[in-house]
């Protein structure tokens, strides 16, 4: 079948979200005097909102979640989310699929979650 639109997600689908958000969210606990080594370990942040994240893994409190999620966004808006990697491929199947007539549509759910973490190996 021919189809003239096409819907993309953005992390995970189109690029690697890991290095954005992982040092996004080590910016954060630096705030909090808590300094993470392996950056890997901050992969669980992918995908689910980020005050259950805070909480869950490091015991904040939902003014602590808030007031680290304020720091995670300093960081995001300024450097995280150009961290971003695109897929090898992925521009050449854009301009292929643009070529062709199609409208790519971008879909970025910031509320999803993650089950499988895919972003972090």
């Amino acid at each position: 079948m021919n189809k003239r639109y096409i819907l993309f997600d953005l992390d995970g689908t189109l690029t690697d979200p890991m290095v954005g958000i992982t040092n996004s969210v080590a910016y954060a606990l630096a705030a909090f005097g808590i300094q993470v080594e392996d950056k890997t370990a901050l992969c669980a942040f992918i995908g689910p909102p980020l005050t259950d994240s805070f909480r869950e893994y490091y015991g904040f409190s939902q003014d602590q979640a808030l007031l680290a999620i304020k720091k995670y966004r300093e960081y995001f808006a300024v450097k995280g989310i150009f961290e971003n990697r695109v897929y090898a491929g992925i521009p050449q199947l854009l301009a292929a699929l643009k070529a062709q007539g199609r409208l790519v549509l971008l879909a970025k759910n910031t509320t999803r979650t993650t089950a499988g973490r895919p972003f972090c190996k």
